[in-house]
Formats: structure tokens, sequence, C-alpha cells
């Protein structure tokens, strides 16, 4: 999916402004309060460039998990010594189970419809110790989503300069991002697209799928960037 532009990702976030010490401050304070378990084994589920793991890790014994070969590439750079696995977070099968699960920055859209959302919370939950916590932050809503919507971000650091730019679209309950890029740095000026496509849940979709997985849930309203967060625990035997 990041093909092209994972060695970009983190600098585009930079000058979003996106905040992981401060993200990564509440995730210790929400699984602090959230988890029954005496373990502190971490699971990052999408864990992108490792920007995450790289707070927690002082923390928690971390993992992270990624579909994107480039993306795990960055973070195992980035987090030497900690376990990075490749594969998809519907249905990865890991061996062991941790006592805390998340997955962060509306990773979960990527799960292409309902029947998909409920099989990556089943594999949560069969990862999850008794009284583990998962924290799942949602994407867009189908209520939040602004169709037509023109977007643009940019980077301007000393040898990189980047515009990427995009029109929101809609197919159905489906958000579609085709990003284009222009990009220079030292080695000249490329451009290229990028296609994404993010299934707007519901928040009923949402707990209807961490119900079916036999998880408690709840919702933070609050959550870590403004979309809320979902905060699900695995039942004590």
């Amino acid at each position: 999916m990041f093909t092209q532009s994972a060695k970009y990702y983190d600098a585009l976030y930079r000058a979003l402004g996106k905040d992981y010490a401060a993200e990564s401050a509440r995730i210790k304070e929400i699984v602090a309060e959230h988890k029954r378990t005496a373990g502190n084994a971490l699971l990052d589920v999408a864990c992108g460039t490792g920007k995450h793991i790289e707070r927690l890790r002082d923390d928690f014994a971390c993992e992270g998990v990624d579909i994107d070969r480039n993306l795990l590439a960055v973070a195992a750079e980035r987090n030497p010594g900690v376990p990075m696995d490749l594969a998809d977070m519907i249905s990865f099968n890991l061996g062991k189970r941790y006592d805390a699960i998340v997955c962060l920055f509306g990773s979960i859209g990527y799960a292409p419809n309902t029947m998909r959302l409920d099989q990556t919370l089943s594999t949560f939950a069969k990862h999850l110790n008794p009284g583990g916590v998962v924290l799942l932050e949602p994407w867009f809503t189908p209520d939040q989503w602004r169709d037509g919507q023109v977007n643009a971000l940019y980077v301007d650091e000393p040898n990189l300069k980047i515009a990427r730019m995009n029109v929101s679209r809609r197919d159905g309950n489906v958000a579609v991002l085709h990003f284009h890029y222009m990009v220079a740095s030292t080695d000249g000026i490329r451009t290229f697209t990028e296609p994404h496509r993010l299934t707007l849940f519901t928040r009923e979709e949402y707990e209807s799928a961490f119900r079916k997985a036999r998880l408690s849930v709840s919702f933070d309203e609050r959550g870590l960037i403004g979309r809320g967060l979902f905060i699900g625990t695995q039942p004590i035997l």
C-alpha cells in the first residue's frame, strides 16, 4: 500500500504535526486503567514505521506487525531488537498472547467489509491474555466523511520537499483516497500516485465486532487524535 511513499511517511506526518509522544503517553494511561493482567507484552497491529513502539518499548515488551514490508523495514531499523512480523491484521497467527493490543490511526479501515472487521477482532481476541486490553482507533464513520474535499499536505525540509494532494471520494461505504505525490530531494524530482481504499464502518459495526469476539467494549470520546477510541477487554476466566 505504501510501496513508493514509505520512505516519506514520517516526514509527511511531521509536517502534519502528529504527536506520537502525547499519543503514546495517553496509550499508557488507558492500558494501565483497563488492563487486568500482570504482564506487559504489547502488540502494535499495523505498526507502520514504529513511531509508537519507539515510545512504548521502555514500558512494554513490544512487538509489531504490518502487511507492508516497506513500512516494517523502517520500523525494524528504528526499533532494533523489537520483533517485527510481516502479516495481515485480519488473519495473523503469531502463536502467542499479549496483555495489550493496539491498532491505531484508522488502520482498521483497510478491512474491506464487516465480515473481515469481525475476523480482525476475533484474531485480536485470540492473541489476548485473559484480562488483556485492545485499543482500536477507528477510521472515519460514514457520517464523518466529506466527499469532494480537496486536501493537500506539504513537507518543507532542507533536503526534502513534498506535495501530497487528493480529492476525497466515496464509493458506497468506502473512502477512496487517490494520493498524488511530487517529491523533490537531492536525487531529483519524481511524481507518483498511490490509491487507498478504507471502509467507513459505523460505530455500531465496530461495537458488534468486539462483541462477536467476546470482548467487552467501551468508547472513549477523547481518544488520541479526535476520532475516539474503542477499548475492549478480554474477560478473566
